[in-house]
């Protein structure tokens, strides 16, 4: 009964025709409506813990937790007692596969890939957390492996779903700032050490964590508290930095309003370098400037796009008396300028505020979203796909943000060839775009 009621939810998405043919049969209509999603929680502590906690009071049915530190996720686990648990999603996947309906993937940056493919490979539907992934080739793979298994997904850059920031796309596509040659991101990470070596010592692994697990596909290296639960970010083998960590929330707007996106989705060149301090390998910069040369866009011009973290940020006169913000994102166009304070491209205001007083935004052309992780969940009813979803966007977002730090790592200018998956004269670069994994591990 569960892998046909799967089977009929998948064919739901398939396409605007078959979704109206299926709505227009009553009886199947009521099974998808009527029957709760089962859902597995993979990353169950942390931000998994309230994802889990906000599927299940939309009302599903979170049936399978898996998670490789105990004492991390023991408040879910309580939470959820009569779920089946687990350490190895990999066991979890394959002992309830058939009883489930979808994934929510909230692991370290490092796993993501290897537990969400695997997952829409079995035609389960998938929600990922920010960024989808590490490296450019597994948001790639996880943009195949959506489409050729037709399931849907969503990316957990949950500013998305804000009114006020489809509204803000909606301002940037309408022309209102005119030709938008200049972008500025900035953000207040890294907050978490940066620009530091390896540790030395060689502390026991605590006999709540599986340390072998957790590392998964990286390279093996000795357990140390610097690495988890949180700071792992900074560290090269598991996190993607600061650009990684908040590249999806803070670039999402302009990427979205000017159709960054539809550079590398239609295989164009894009130049990036990278400005930085601190950076050893082990772990990425103190702080950083990236800049990202765009491409024309049909009618489009060409943008620069300029990444700021470690507390550098764009010239205070951009901002037209405006407080700086310790996060934000000001676009800039020949007829005036977006500035958005903050992570998530909302709230946002037009500048200089004498110019645009009184102004009209452009009407919606944005459907509004019920929230972010209930779109996703009417998605996976056949309902229409979820702004953030892998194929059409958020794998493109994702590649964008890791190019910069694939700059980064080089130490030198990037020109990234979309359509290769490449940079240009530069074989070293491409372990960086796609990394080697460990024994025993694959996608």
């Amino acid at each position: 009964m569960r892998t046909g009621r799967r089977k009929f939810l998948r064919a739901a998405g398939l396409g605007g025709g078959l979704f109206l043919f299926l709505r227009n049969s009553r009886s199947a209509w009521s099974y998808q409506a009527n029957e709760k999603l089962n859902i597995g929680v993979i990353g169950a502590g942390g931000r998994g813990a309230d994802l889990a906690r906000e599927a299940s009071d939309l009302g599903e049915n979170v049936i399978a937790l898996c998670d490789v530190d105990d004492e991390r996720a023991a408040d879910t686990y309580r939470r959820f007692p009569n779920a089946k648990k687990f350490r190895d999603f990999r066991k979890m996947l394959g002992e309830m596969g058939k009883d489930l309906d979808a994934v929510i993937v909230a692991t370290a940056d490092h796993t993501h890939a290897v537990a969400s493919v695997p997952a829409m490979k079995m035609g389960l539907h998938c929600y990922c957390e920010k960024p989808l992934t590490y490296d450019i080739y597994e948001a790639r793979m996880m943009r195949i492996a959506a489409l050729e298994n037709r399931v849907a997904t969503q990316m957990g850059n949950g500013g998305t779903a804000i009114s006020e920031f489809r509204q803000g796309v909606e301002i940037l596509r309408s022309g209102v700032l005119g030709t938008v040659k200049e972008v500025h991101v900035w953000s207040n990470r890294p907050i978490w050490p940066q620009g530091i070596d390896r540790p030395k010592e060689t502390p026991p692994v605590p006999p709540h964590l599986d340390w072998d697990l957790w590392l998964g596909p990286a390279p093996y290296r000795p357990y140390h508290p610097a690495y988890v639960p949180f700071a792992w970010r900074g560290w090269v083998d598991f996190g993607t930095g600061a650009l990684g960590d908040m590249g999806c929330h803070t670039m999402n707007l302009p990427v979205m309003g000017l159709k960054l996106h539809r550079v590398v989705a239609e295989g164009k060149t894009v130049h990036v370098s990278a400005e930085t301090s601190g950076f050893n390998g082990e772990t990425y910069p103190v702080w950083s400037i990236i800049r990202y040369q765009f491409p024309a866009r049909g009618n489009w011009a060409p943008v620069t796009l300029t990444w700021y973290d470690g507390g550098k940020k764009p010239p205070a006169d951009l901002l037209m008396g405006e407080p700086m913000a310790d996060s934000g994102c000001l676009v800039i166009g020949e007829k005036g300028t977006l500035y958005s304070p903050g992570d998530v491209g909302a709230p946002w205001v037009l500048l200089p505020r004498q110019k645009f007083a009184g102004f009209k935004p452009p009407e919606p052309f944005l459907p509004r979203s019920p929230g972010h992780m209930k779109e996703w969940l009417i998605a996976c009813r056949g309902g229409p796909p979820a702004l953030s979803n892998f194929p059409d966007y958020a794998s493109y977002l994702t590649e964008i943000v890791l190019l910069g730090n694939v700059a980064i790592r080089l130490g030198k200018p990037v020109t990234w060839l979309s359509a290769q998956m490449k940079v240009e004269g530069c074989p070293e670069a491409d372990p960086l775009i796609k990394r080697p994994y460990r024994k025993g591990w694959s996608l």
